[in-house]
């Protein structure tokens, strides 16, 4: 009998692992109507959707281990992390999404909420939140949107060797800012965005990325406190905000 694993679960989802099958459960039917349509869309290896009965999305595990998780060296190689930038950029080069993504203005918005939050909550000190919302600035301009995965988590990319197998969870997939990919994925990982650019080609903003970093961390801190997670973690989110008070 196959034991039944919890991947992970909050108020909004749940994730089961039975054997080589994935349950995803969401309280939002259109989270897994997107991941489905993405998945049949996109140029690159993604699993198998097996039955979609909302709320339910089965999918099937893919081959090979994650690039890594965060807070944790990453230990695969260079090449790999070249073959996923190799992968981000068939993505971001794929036709767009006829679904909308995320305006910028309500991107400024939930920043300055989310600043406003946390300077009040005193979870962090208000100079490295400070310093880190002038960072974020740069991400805070106009993009030419390309088919972005949304959620380019280093969890979420998986490899065998130096081979790209899978990249999962698309229900945030949408028309977007490239260079958010780009940082999501290398964030808490910064010194493997040279490896990652190898393969995806070296013509991006730096300082936008940093940007992405400083913003991305900013605005999910609150949402994994309330949800059962330690952004105060080593290596994680308050440590990224930190780290670039400690660069300044």
């Amino acid at each position: 009998m196959e034991e039944v694993e919890v991947v992970v679960a909050h108020s909004q989802r749940a994730t089961l692992r039975v054997g080589d099958v994935f349950l995803k459960i969401d309280g939002d039917p259109a989270h897994a109507a997107v991941e489905v349509r993405a998945m049949a869309t996109v140029p690159v290896p993604t699993p198998p959707v097996l039955w979609h009965e909302p709320p339910v999305l089965a999918i099937a595990a893919v081959r090979g281990e994650a690039l890594g998780v965060l807070g944790e060296p990453s230990p695969a190689s260079p090449a790999a992390w070249a073959a996923a930038g190799a992968a981000v950029r068939k993505l971001h080069d794929a036709p767009l999404p006829p679904w909308p993504g995320t305006r910028l203005d309500d991107l400024a918005a939930e920043l300055d909420t989310e600043c406003a939050w946390l300077l009040a909550s005193g979870v962090l000190p208000a100079e490295v939140v400070r310093h880190n919302r002038e960072i974020a600035e740069a991400a805070l301009r106009p993009w030419n949107p390309v088919f972005i995965h949304g959620d380019l988590q280093i969890t979420h990319v998986f490899v065998d060797g130096d081979e790209v197998t899978g990249i999962i969870d698309w229900s945030e997939a949408a028309p977007g800012d490239a260079m958010f990919d780009l940082a999501t994925l290398t964030l808490g990982h910064e010194e493997r965005l040279d490896d990652l650019l190898a393969g995806y080609g070296d013509d991006v903003d730096r300082e936008v990325i940093r940007g992405w970093w400083s913003l991305r961390s900013l605005t999910a801190s609150r949402w994994l406190i309330e949800h059962g997670f330690d952004p105060d973690s080593p290596g994680c989110e308050f440590d990224v905000l930190r780290s670039r008070l400690r660069d300044a």
